[in-house]
């Protein structure tokens, strides 16, 4: 699912872009929903400094008759987060060079209509589908899901469960093709799991358990464990084992 957080210093234009943006995610099935939004460039600064890691897509109003200004808070977004997508709106021409600068995805000259941002929205979902590594695609282009999101996923049946610490996500897939398609972070430690080794909390060795946070857990197959094991030990990363 793509996270939105969406600024403008107008109520009225912020509860628009909102309902737009809402409509948009219905008519085309798109897996999206809006984590944010307000009319304040102190609030939504606040907010990407506490969460920068859940923000996918950045909508704010450049001039927000602040101290602080869109391109301010874009600023300091790429401080933290590289790779969300920015998406400007002002009715400033001047201001389109300059929004540029910070790896912007689009520029929405206002008024807003729904058509322009629709536009915008299918095509950020193109980008994404076709070229970025941090998004697992499931089924279509309408169902990204952040891969930093997935602990594990399971066999079930027919079925593939993607569980993150918040929701899961169900499809319909060979599990060796979702296998070869994962990036090389995802390994295969069970017949019936493939787990996001950046996720692991800790491995108990003597019960060939893997947990997560939230004492999250899946097991360990005999079969797979030495392969798993060498590459966490590969990988270098801070996986604990105890006992």
């Amino acid at each position: 699912m793509l996270n939105f957080v969406v600024c403008d210093d107008n109520m009225h234009i912020l509860d628009k872009i909102s309902k737009i943006l809402e409509s948009i995610f219905i008519e085309h099935n798109f897996d999206a929903n809006i984590i944010f939004k307000t009319t304040s460039a102190n609030d939504v600064l606040s907010y990407i400094q506490n969460n920068y890691n859940k923000i996918d897509v950045l909508l704010l109003d450049i001039n927000l008759k602040s101290e602080v200004s869109g391109l301010d808070i874009a600023k300091n977004l790429r401080k933290y987060n590289k790779n969300t997508y920015i998406i400007f709106t002002t009715g400033h021409l001047e201001y389109v060079m300059m929004a540029y600068k910070y790896k912007t995805f689009d520029y929405l000259p206002k008024p807003i209509t729904f058509e322009k941002i629709e536009e915008t929205v299918i095509r950020l979902f193109n980008d994404i589908s076709n070229n970025s590594n941090k998004y697992l695609k499931l089924v279509s282009k309408n169902m990204l899901i952040n891969e930093d999101d997935i602990y594990y996923i399971k066999k079930d049946g027919m079925r593939a469960i993607f569980i993150s610490p918040d929701q899961t996500y169900e499809i319909y897939n060979s599990f060796s093709k979702i296998q070869n398609s994962l990036p090389s972070n995802f390994i295969r430690c069970h017949k019936s799991y493939i787990v996001n080794i950046n996720k692991i909390s800790d491995i108990r060795i003597n019960i060939n358990k893997i947990y997560f946070k939230n004492n999250i857990s899946c097991s360990i197959g005999p079969k797979y464990k030495n392969n798993l094991l060498e590459v966490i030990n590969k990988h270098g990363n801070n996986t604990k084992y105890l006992e």
